[in-house]
């Protein structure tokens, strides 16, 4: 089974202009809960460690989970509301998000609910802004600290600094992670945002010596990089009709953790022996995943029938 651990909220697309004001188009989202659904519409088992409200929103949000086959067990209920996240679309298909939460069900998650975990999963994800606002973030670090000597633990940072612009916070979050991580997956703009100017394959040398076993760099239409002790390689993105890239990190990272699960590969020893021909193959198949999240509206993953055996 997976775990993933993080906020569930809505996503709200302003949409047409009316006599008094304009139309919104709300959606499932949250970057825990793409990943999430991602997973599970990949065909793994999978379970959501996270906060929703009491209200009809999160009434949505753990109806959608459970539709999707994603576990609630794990998940608590909280009389809070549910963070907003209204998305805007550049002229690129790039959102822009400026997000709605403070006291929000999801940033409220308490430490009594790690009894409702089970414990020695075969990963953990971890990542977004519940892993640097209170009292959620104390509750996933003592899941990581609970778990990563015995299991996957997998981490994206997905910096969002509308929700916490001290960047240097991030910068903390990503250090205390690092001897627990063994999958770092960041895209190049977080990267930027944690060490303007650095060169990306000093810091996976950084990563990978501080304990991380597999460190992954998206590069939006760029491609992909990935390193491991032994081995560098790059892969392009895949063609597409772009309509925006809405949940398209979240998608690759479903996709990563799912190609390394049907091959056996996820562990610590999985992920550092990888050839180079094997690792390509595995992040060629998460930037397929994503590039079809990116052909269509919002964060609409794909299923494991979409994507090559």
């Amino acid at each position: 089974m997976f775990v993933v651990a993080g906020e569930a909220l809505m996503d709200v697309f302003p949409s047409a202009s009316t006599a008094t004001g304009m139309t919104m188009d709300a959606r499932i989202g949250g970057s825990p809960l793409n990943v999430a659904i991602g997973l599970a519409r990949l065909g793994r088992q999978v379970a959501f460690f996270g906060a929703l409200s009491q209200g009809p929103l999160g009434d949505r949000l753990a109806q959608a989970l459970a539709d999707e086959g994603v576990g609630l067990a794990c998940s608590v209920r909280l009389a809070a509301p549910t963070t907003l996240s209204l998305v805007g679309l550049d002229a690129r298909g790039v959102p822009d998000y400026a997000f709605y939460g403070e006291g929000a069900a999801d940033r409220l998650l308490p430490l009594s609910a790690l009894a409702q975990v089970p414990a020695g999963a075969e990963a953990y994800q971890f990542g977004s802004y519940a892993m640097v606002v209170e009292p959620v973030a104390a509750t996933q670090r003592a899941l990581v600290e609970r778990e990563h000597a015995r299991s996957v633990v997998a981490y994206d940072p997905n910096i969002r600094l509308n929700v916490e612009p001290d960047i240097q916070r991030w910068r903390d979050t990503v250090q205390w992670m690092l001897p627990r991580t063994t999958l770092l997956k960041i895209s190049d703009e977080d990267l930027g945002l944690l060490h303007p100017g650095a060169d990306p394959a000093a810091l996976a040398r950084q990563w990978l010596a501080a304990g991380v076993a597999l460190v992954v760099v998206t590069r939006g239409a760029k491609g992909a990089w990935a390193w491991t002790a032994q081995q560098h390689v790059a892969v392009p993105s895949r063609p597409l009709k772009l309509v925006d890239t809405v949940g398209a990190g979240d998608t690759f990272q479903a996709a990563l953790l799912t190609a390394l699960a049907e091959r056996a590969l996820l562990s610590r020893a999985g992920m550092a022996g990888l050839g180079a021909q094997a690792l390509s193959d595995i992040l060629g198949f998460a930037a397929h995943a994503a590039a079809i999240t990116c052909s269509r509206r919002g964060a609409d993953l794909p299923r494991r029938r979409e994507l090559p055996a």
